[in-house]
């Protein structure tokens, strides 16, 4: 039976479950060390909650295909893999929280950003910060500061079970240890790294208007990189007002370096971005780009290649064919039209 994914504004309880499962997830020994990862320092052990950090980093520095430029297009970002590959993280990480928490109706929740950057009506501010979602309260992810000043992930030098940064990417992508912090975030900081505003209703519904820009019923197109138009370039946030990149640039602190799980909004936001990405398949259809007829340049990016992924090395590996339908698994509570 399918989990149901809900709206982490509007829904409590599994805002809750969330953050006791990801505190949970933080302070389990996984088995490996730092020294397994190539991650420079002495041998430390990481944390399960922490394989995400670093399998999300490491993949953003794997150009896809072997020898190209990670800039261009890697395992995880800049071309037509960039939904499908985190489908699988966030589907890893729902199954660690179901387990944790000894729950298997536990579904990921999601934030719906779009709603906190709306105004409610016309020409109404719109502080996004003082959502409910950024409370000093133990049911609530903290707000902004270096380190967020409470919240349910608040950092206490003084208590070892509180929420702890312990890896961390430079400005170049690599993984260092860096001693023990908590989460930084910086809400609407302008300049090429940040974003004074989140992406509205509107700039979402404008990724579906399809008589406007016909493209947008496609889900990727060539060159099948950061300048494509299509509808995954469109989320992704290259073109058009931002939407996934924007969220990362306004949150800012650990949400902008390619470390950005260490931030538990990261996966809230990712399963926002997942249920925008299920919206249009129900209405354009559960279609993939580019086909196997692409060249090998696009090897890691076509439908039935093996997507660059450490989340089950024992199983077959995952493809972007495999995870176009997914609804025997989860269904969010809300859709997006």
């Amino acid at each position: 039976m399918a989990v149901v994914r809900r709206n982490v504004l509007t829904d409590p309880d599994s805002r809750k479950a969330y953050i006791r499962g990801v505190n949970l997830l933080k302070h389990e020994n996984s088995g490996l060390s730092t020294a397994a990862f190539g991650i420079p320092g002495p041998a430390a052990e990481v944390r399960t909650y922490d394989l995400f950090v670093i399998w999300h980093a490491i993949t953003m520095s794997t150009p896809v295909p072997p020898g190209g430029n990670p800039h261009t297009r890697n395992g995880a970002h800049r071309g037509p893999i960039f939904l499908p590959w985190h489908r699988i993280m966030l589907a890893w990480l729902e199954a660690h929280l179901q387990r944790v928490l000894a729950d298997p109706d536990f579904g990921l929740p999601y934030w719906d950003w779009a709603k906190d950057g709306t105004p409610s009506f016309p020409g109404a501010p719109v502080n996004p910060g003082a959502s409910a979602l950024w409370a000093n309260t133990p049911d609530a992810l903290g707000g902004e500061g270096n380190p967020v000043p409470g919240g349910g992930f608040r950092f206490d030098p003084n208590d070892s079970k509180s929420f702890r940064v312990r890896i961390a990417a430079d400005s170049s992508g690599r993984l260092r240890q860096v001693p023990d912090r908590g989460i930084n975030r910086r809400f609407g900081q302008a300049g090429p790294i940040g974003s004074p505003a989140l992406p509205t209703n509107a700039d979402v519904l404008n990724a579906f208007n399809t008589l406007f820009e016909p493209s947008l019923a496609t889900y990727d197109l060539s060159p099948y990189d950061r300048t494509s138009a299509g509808f995954r370039n469109r989320l992704e946030g290259f073109t058009g007002p931002g939407l996934h990149n924007q969220v990362h640039r306004w949150v800012g602190g650990d949400m902008a370096p390619a470390s950005s799980p260490n931030d538990p909004v990261f996966f809230l936001h990712h399963a926002n971005v997942d249920r925008i990405w299920e919206g249009w398949m129900l209405v354009n259809g559960r279609e993939y780009l580019p086909d196997m007829t692409a060249p090998a340049t696009l090897l890691g990016h076509r439908i039935d290649d093996p997507m660059v992924s450490p989340f089950d090395p024992s199983g077959p590996p995952a493809t972007p064919r495999s995870v176009l339908d997914v609804t025997g698994t989860y269904l969010y509570d809300v859709a997006v039209l």
